[in-house]
């Protein structure tokens, strides 16, 4: 996650420990590299089950396969906890849709994980949000692809928007922390102007806008992913929109998530601005090192099938029916994927070999890259700083 209202204006946020806290600062920059005690944030995918069809779904959510048990759902929560991890978020499919979602979330609440949710919000009305909020819930994420028009469409369900926004509002008088998600394509980047006056007339503090990886239904839209040119235009219009929400007195936090490259994009428009906050930025982002699949981020799929994240389905490194996630993720073996993963700055290939911002990005996103390369070390397709950019 790149958090633009962080970096770009200053502004302190929750997740600052978090997002800039867990590495060995006192290292050199270029060697920074997987630290022991570095636990990850994980994503829990508890069913395939889903109550819309949604275009860009990367878990592909469909059906009922065989879901872990609440008994076994339990024990994955305990041992997630005694293991460290900061952070566990509930996904889909819908979460919402699994019957015993709370008594899960109460759980992982009361051994000290940070609970978040990440659902459509068509199935969160009053009750349902004044119970999250009783259990102590950190975060709800909505997803929200544009005005009602887009978003009906893009989750192939007419009405979605309202109930969604529905979700929304009864997040915020419940007083859940709520915000939204929105998976950027060319099909609905137009509509970025329109979520952020949502944003402002809802009075909603967070907004999370994805770069698409493609996985599940979302590997289908590759040829709908931003080019280049748009995707620079589209960050300078959030980092705008950003700017002028904070300058009216509304704080509210932005982040662009999945391309990390917009890490070394924004510290370069600084440094164009004559900031003087550029090369601080500049250091946050080395100590936040870019993508963490394998080492900061993992995910844990219905089935226990656990993955170095949640794009990359194609690459399972083990299973919670088999062994604890703690005994899968904490020490693995030498030359498997999550090993070579905590290495990946030592292995990518081309311009990302020579790249100067290496070490801010962290190779970002493998999943995407081997989707569009082939290569599992290959460039990522979704990286637009051009070459002068990248030189040392």
């Amino acid at each position: 996650m790149i958090g633009i209202s962080k970096l770009y204006l200053g502004q302190v946020e929750a997740s600052d420990p978090l997002r800039y806290g867990r590495r060995s600062a006192h290292l050199p920059s270029h060697l920074l590299q997987f630290s022991e005690d570095k636990k990850p944030v994980v994503v829990w995918n508890v069913t395939a089950r889903c109550n819309l069809s949604c275009t860009h779904c990367y878990a592909a959510a469909s059906g009922a396969p065989d879901e872990l048990s609440t008994d076994e759902a339990l024990a994955v929560i305990d041992d997630l906890a005694a293991f460290g991890c900061p952070v566990l978020l509930f996904s889909g499919g819908e979460p919402f849709v699994r019957p015993d979602i709370l008594t899960l979330a109460r759980h992982a609440v009361s051994r000290g994980l940070r609970v978040v949710f990440s659902t459509n919000g068509t199935l969160i009305d009053a009750a349902r949000a004044a119970e999250i909020r009783a259990i102590g819930a950190s975060y709800a994420g909505i997803s929200i692809d544009g005005m009602e028009q887009v978003h009906d469409r893009f989750r192939a369900c007419p009405g979605a928007f309202r109930r969604s926004l529905d979700g929304i509002r009864a997040c915020r008088e419940a007083g859940v922390k709520v915000g939204l998600r929105v998976t950027l394509t060319r099909d609905n980047v137009g509509e970025v102007p329109a979520i952020f006056d949502l944003l402002e007339s809802e009075r909603i503090p967070r907004l999370c806008l994805y770069h698409l990886v493609y996985c599940g239904r979302g590997a289908e839209l590759a040829g709908r992913d931003l080019p280049a040119d748009l995707r620079r235009a589209t960050l300078d219009l959030i980092i705008d929109r950003t700017a002028r929400l904070h300058a009216r007195g509304l704080p509210v936090e932005v982040l662009t998530v999945d391309n990390h490259c917009d890490g070394p994009y924004l510290y370069l428009r600084m440094l164009r601005e004559r900031s003087p906050r550029a090369e601080d930025v500049l250091a946050l982002l080395r100590m936040n090192g870019g993508n963490s699949t394998g080492h900061g981020l993992a995910c844990i799929s219905w089935d226990g099938t656990v993955y170095p994240d949640q794009f990359w389905r194609n690459k399972p490194v083990g299973n919670v029916r088999e062994r604890p996630f703690s005994a899968i993720w904490g020490r693995p073996e030498s030359g498997s994927l999550l090993d070579l993963l905590r290495r990946k700055k030592q292995l990518v290939g081309g311009r990302c070999a020579t790249c100067r911002f290496l070490d801010v990005c962290g190779g970002n996103f493998r999943a995407r890259a081997e989707a569009a390369t082939g290569d599992l070390w290959g460039v990522d397709p979704a990286c637009y700083l051009t070459d002068d950019e990248i030189r040392r």
